[in-house]
């Protein structure tokens, strides 16, 4: 059951130009699953107020003393409150929530997503590599231009020192210059010929419904198996 508990703020994290990280430090031990999310309340008072009470996914793995949530900064009320946050200031939760979560005896997994749908991945990749799971990730990762590729720092200092992790980029808007990303969307043509295996993988699709909408198409017309897939649309998007 979720409980609503206080959090205190020890950092921002630019992650590109319109994303953000902060980590706080909960007043309790907040015990979630990779892949959870939780629900930050500007208005506590008022849970029913969805301008000032938003649900964002834990950017971090639950083995972290302080929770880390990323969002893309837009000019709504609640994205202005969160620009306005200084260090020490304390904001009330509501966690942990969802069930689109890893459990260690998946073996291969995989990450068909883009853009801020990015916050869950990390939260179960950072699990698995700080905790030394042999479980095989591959993460195919959309974004329109290289500067919007959110943890592409931390993703690639991951597949440089864990063999079983996967990463593969992917522009739409651009051409890209790095030999190592590719260029369109991600469809069922790039799905074949980069995860072939995909039969054999628990797929996360998460984020923006429009996306979440597109890929679950795509999965349901290469085959994947119904099982195999973990859903979860960012609520409130």
């Amino acid at each position: 059951m979720p409980k609503e508990t206080k959090i205190r703020l020890i950092e921002r994290i630019p992650r590109t130009p319109t994303i953000e990280s902060f980590r706080f430090i909960p007043e309790h031990k907040i015990d979630f699953l990779p892949g959870q999310f939780l629900e930050l309340r500007f208005s506590p008072q008022d849970p029913r107020d969805r301008s000032l009470n938003k649900y964002l996914s834990f950017s971090s793995s639950p083995t972290r003393e302080y929770i880390e949530v990323t969002k893309r900064l837009s000019s709504s009320s609640f994205s202005q409150r969160l620009r306005s946050l200084k260090t020490d200031d304390e904001v009330t939760i509501s966690a942990p929530l969802g069930g689109v979560v890893f459990t260690p005896h998946y073996k291969k997994i995989g990450f068909f997503i883009g853009g801020i749908g990015i916050t869950p991945a990390i939260s179960i990749m950072e699990y698995i590599y700080e905790t030394g799971l042999d479980t095989d990730v591959l993460l195919i990762y959309s974004n329109r231009t290289p500067e919007e590729i959110a943890f592409k720092d931390i993703l690639d200092i991951w597949k440089a020192h864990n063999k079983n992790f996967t990463i593969i980029y992917t522009l739409t808007d651009c051409q890209p210059e790095d030999s190592t990303c590719l260029s369109g969307r991600i469809d069922k043509d790039m799905i074949l010929r980069q995860a072939a295996d995909y039969p054999d993988r628990i797929i996360y699709l998460v984020g923006p419904p429009a996306m979440v909408k597109t890929m679950q198409e795509v999965c349901n017309d290469i085959g994947c198996a119904e099982h195999n897939l973990k859903i979860e649309n960012f609520i409130g998007y």
